[in-house]
């Protein structure tokens, strides 16, 4: 996916109540932004992180300026939880992820479970119809190791049981992360962070919910899938 036009650089001042972030642009104007990103961005929200904005004239948007991008640990990371499901489906659409090739047909936002929508399904005529849940990944404590979650999430874990519900009804059921760095080799479940989501986890595997993990490109002038990366073993968590 390309920006166009590419994003504008700026260096970070602070981020606050999950949806805004002050910053100064490079020729000195400060300016207050929105973040398209709810959760923690746990390790990415340092004062003085360079950060890289879209920009937006639309009238009915309060603010210009929206984060898209933070510079952290030596690479560029993306944070626009907007942005996996639209890198997904190119992937997907494009063969650049094996593991879901072969469909003719993807639905996006579809009715399954209890009350949810699954990110995509594929479809062939013969096969099993697959529901595709995305997850965005950016968090990394150790060099090269992906994990997600970076905080609690309960929705989360209620995606992996709706996953297991379809996958034993016959349906083949897939949980994609997608990680908006290019940094990591590997991931695995952070079940310090969320026990519950690593153990909801490790039941949908049981069930036979398929799992894999996706690292990006990413820069001011565009972001794409650029790879499989391995996932790490489940291992226990200390409850």
């Amino acid at each position: 996916m390309l920006f166009t036009p590419p994003l504008t650089p700026a260096t970070l001042i602070a981020r606050y109540k999950r949806f805004l972030f002050d910053a100064i642009l490079e020729d000195g104007t400060a300016i207050t932004g929105s973040c398209p990103n709810t959760g923690s961005m746990r390790g990415l929200t340092a004062p003085g992180s360079r950060i890289w904005l879209s920009e937006h004239d639309s009238p009915t948007r309060k603010y210009r300026h929206m984060l898209e991008m933070v510079e952290a640990d030596g690479t560029t990371v993306g944070i626009n939880t907007g942005m996996p499901n639209r890198l997904a489906e190119e992937a997907i659409l494009n063969g650049r992820i094996p593991e879901l090739g072969g469909y003719s047909t993807i639905r996006r936002e579809q009715k399954y479970g209890r009350n949810s929508r699954i990110d995509f399904l594929l479809s062939e005529p013969g096969r099993p119809d697959a529901y595709v849940e995305v997850k965005n990944v950016h968090f990394m404590r150790e060099q090269g190791l992906a994990e997600f979650p970076d905080t609690a999430t309960k929705r989360g874990a209620k995606h992996l049981e709706e996953l297991g519900d379809a996958a034993e009804a016959g349906y083949r059921s897939v949980m994609l992360y997608l990680i908006q760095r290019d940094d990591c080799e590997r991931m695995r479940i952070c079940d310090d962070l969320d026990p519950v989501y690593a153990l909801a986890f490790q039941r949908a595997m049981a069930r036979g919910v398929e799992a894999y993990a996706v690292k990006c490109t990413v820069s001011p002038a565009q972001i794409s899938v650029s790879g499989t990366v391995k996932m790490d073993e489940w291992r226990p968590a200390v409850l």
